[in-house]
Parts: structure tokens; C-alpha cells; sequence
């Protein structure tokens, strides 16, 4: 899809580094059915696309993304039968699956409120950058719907563990940033005018360098998430098999020997 096409800015930057900036600023970001439906096609695109190594993704002004829009979604799914409200909760879930799939590390720039299916798109990064002025809020529970939502009751516990999850979930409250930063749902915390800099910058260390290496790491912390601990650890035997026979790990031992920097491939 051209990033024209969106309903928000997509921006492939030379350096490998695509940023996504949600820009509904006059409803925090909402999301609409047109946006889900082109996340999912974007992340699932994504992974075919050799330009983008790293995504960033983020929001203009105050908020990151306030979920679903009140009257573009919730008042239009009253209206539709309950095989349409199915499909519609698939789709939701399928941005997530593809942005959990998607061998490229995703780090998500929250600079404001990320709520209901906002708060879940920020917690399917990879990781969390979050303004001073950030806030999470698992609100689903608040309007009367379960908070499992689009995988959050899978993913929200292997972050914060599973009592403080069911705590999040339960109630929807607002999480401020230095608590997000305190129960591991922020991997850092920076002044609203550093956040931005700061995402580009790791994601700029990630883009240059062994990216095959990041993306199996992904998938092996994806993959192992429901596995046993035999499973998983024959799981990284056979993936590491791989490696130390691919083109980048030789080429560590080659710029070893040289005492020069690896030239990293991806391969």
C-alpha cells in the first residue's frame, strides 16, 4: 500500500527506519474501521518489505491513540449483525498478531494517552518509549466490555505478571508513566521533547546492525511464549544451529580477526 493511502503518516526514512505517526489529533488519535483494516495490511506487508528494518510508532499532539472511535465504531457496530461484529473484533486482533509476527523490532514512541485499543497497540511493540506525559489505561472494562481484548489478556502478563495484569485489566485505570516504568510496561521514560529522539536513536542502533539476529530473537520470544521450558530450549538449539552457519555470524568473526567493524547483511 502507498503511504498515501493511509489515514495516518507512514515515513520510510534512508537509514532502514519507518516511522508511523497517528494524526486524528482532534480525538486523541482515534481509530476508525479504515485504520484498523490498513494496520493490518501494513504490519502483515511489512515483512516482505527489505526498505524498512526498524518501525517506530507513535502519535501527533497530545495523545498516542485513544482506541476506537466512539461514533465511527462503537455507535456504527449497534447497527450490524453479530457476524460483522465478529469480523470486526478478528480484524482488531489480527493487527496485533501480524505486528507480534512481523520480524522487525517495533518501538512504540508514547507520547500521550494510549487507551483501550490504543493501549494495546502500544503494548504489542516490542518496546515502550513513554513521554513523561504518557499514560496506558486497559479501559475496556470501564464501557462494559471484557479487557481482554485483542490479545492483551495473553500479552499484558508476560510484561507486568499475571497479578498485576489482572489488576490492570479489572479496573482500566490510568497507568502514569513512572508506574509503567516501575512494573516493566515502559522499558524507558524520557521529557516529552527528548521522546522521539530517543526512539529514533535505538531505532537506528537496531537498523544497523545484524538484524537476522533481531529478527529470530523476536521470533524465538514470541515462539516461547507457550512453550514448556524442554520445548523451548530445543526450539533456540535449532535456531542457533542456523545462525552460527549464516553469513552474519561469520562475518562477526571475520571483522573480529581484522579488528574492524562487522559489516552486517542480514543474512
Amino acid at each position: 500500500m502507498s503511504a498515501d493511502s493511509f489515514d495516518f503518516r507512514f515515513e520510510r526514512h534512508p537509514d532502514g527506519v519507518a516511522v508511523l505517526t497517528f494524526d486524528r489529533q482532534d480525538t486523541l488519535n482515534s481509530l476508525t474501521f479504515e485504520i484498523y483494516g490498513q494496520l493490518e495490511r501494513l504490519f502483515f506487508d511489512l515483512e516482505h518489505d527489505d526498505s524498512v528494518k526498524v518501525v517506530v510508532m507513535t502519535g501527533a499532539g497530545r495523545g498516542f491513540c485513544s482506541g476506537g472511535n466512539v461514533e465511527d465504531i462503537i455507535a456504527e457496530l449497534f447497527e450490524r449483525e453479530p457476524a460483522e461484529t465478529l469480523k470486526f473484533t478478528r480484524m482488531t486482533g489480527a493487527v496485533v498478531r501480524h505486528m507480534r509476527r512481523l520480524g522487525k523490532p517495533i518501538i512504540g514512541a508514547i507520547n500521550g494517552i494510549a487507551a483501550g485499543a490504543g493501549s494495546v497497540l502500544g503494548l504489542a511493540c516490542d518496546l515502550r518509549i513513554l513521554s513523561t506525559k504518557a499514560k496506558f489505561a486497559f479501559l475496556f472494562s470501564k464501557v462494559g466490555l471484557t479487557g481482554a481484548d485483542m490479545g492483551a489478556a495473553y500479552l499484558l502478563p508476560q510484561i507486568v505478571g499475571m497479578g498485576k495484569a489482572t489488576e490492570l485489566l479489572l479496573f482500566g485505570d490510568k497507568i502514569e508513566a513512572d508506574e509503567c516504568l516501575r512494573i516493566g510496561l515502559a522499558n524507558r521514560v524520557v521529557e516529552p521533547d527528548a521522546l522521539l529522539d530517543e526512539a529514533l536513536s535505538m531505532a537506528r542502533t537496531l537498523a544497523t546492525g545484524p538484524m537476522l539476529a533481531h529478527s529470530m530473537t523476536k521470533k524465538m520470544l514470541v515462539n516461547e511464549a507457550s512453550m514448556d521450558l524442554d520445548s523451548a530450549i530445543e526450539q533456540e538449539a535449532q535456531a542457533q544451529a542456523i545462525l552460527l552457519r549464516c553469513h552474519d555470524h561469520r562475518e562477526f568473526y571475520e571483522a573480529w580477526k581484522a579488528k574492524r567493524e562487522p559489516n552486517w547483511e542480514g543474512r
